[in-house]
């Protein structure tokens, strides 16, 4: 079954790094928007969103961006993303330091854009955890865990359904929000955190959200290309 375009090798000369960043620049604010946006929408009009609407908000906008901005720069969105593939060799060390400042950027300027939209109601928008510091923190580890998982089978391995990438990224998060999205908001990514909570000023377990989610994400990843290798048989 052949592999999806959208996860050609990226350090193909066919992209620029600009083009690249620009598109990883749009997707996460488009991501970040959508996925603050639905509570914050969910807090102003009192449940409207409900917790289904709001995992369909992150899901959906994850899935739209794979499609649009997948074959151009890898459709990460995330450091966390970023990190593992890294990690896993399938993305450039090298060009690490530009995804993560285009999406952090991207975050930031997405969080303001709701600010300034919905204020006063802004605080809906933040990814803070209702549980224990600890449960918060293994909850973000294995709901990004799972993320990872399935987008390193999707983007790495040829024998996976690539031409479905984002459905199953997509899907993957949706279900991952409607599991963890009560109890810490199901970041899955620091980008979700970082942005809301500077325009919110709120950090209440801010830590957590920087370093169970890129950790989640490097056994993941590694998982996956452990599973992988060892089906092989190489």
């Amino acid at each position: 079954m052949p592999r999806c375009k959208c996860f050609r090798h990226l350090s193909s000369p066919d992209f620029s790094l600009i083009r690249k960043l620009g598109a990883e620049f749009v997707g996460t604010f488009i991501l970040v928007f959508s996925a603050a946006g639905g509570p914050i929408v969910n807090q102003k009009y009192d449940g409207a969103e409900s917790l289904i609407g709001n995992a369909a908000c992150a899901g959906l906008a994850v899935m739209a961006m794979v499609f649009s901005t997948g074959h151009i720069s890898g459709a990460h969105f995330n450091p966390s993303v970023t990190i593992a593939l890294a990690a896993v060799r399938q993305f450039p060390w090298i060009q690490v330091p530009g995804y993560l400042i285009a999406q952090v950027s991207a975050s930031i300027c997405a969080a303001f854009t709701l600010k300034g939209v919905f204020h006063p109601f802004m605080s809906g928008g933040v990814t803070v955890p209702a549980v224990s510091i600890g449960q918060a923190f293994a909850l973000e580890f294995i709901i990004t865990f799972t993320l990872l998982f399935v987008i390193t089978a999707v983007a790495t391995d040829k024998c996976a359904v690539g031409d479905f990438a984002g459905i199953a990224i997509g899907g993957t998060i949706m279900l991952n929000v409607l599991l963890a999205g009560t109890t810490t908001g199901a970041s899955m990514n620091p980008v979700r955190t970082i942005g809301p909570a500077i325009a919110a000023g709120t950090y209440k377990g801010f830590w957590l959200y920087m370093v169970a989610p890129v950790l989640g994400g490097l056994a993941g990843a590694g998982t996956y290309t452990f599973v992988k290798l060892t089906g092989d048989g190489s």
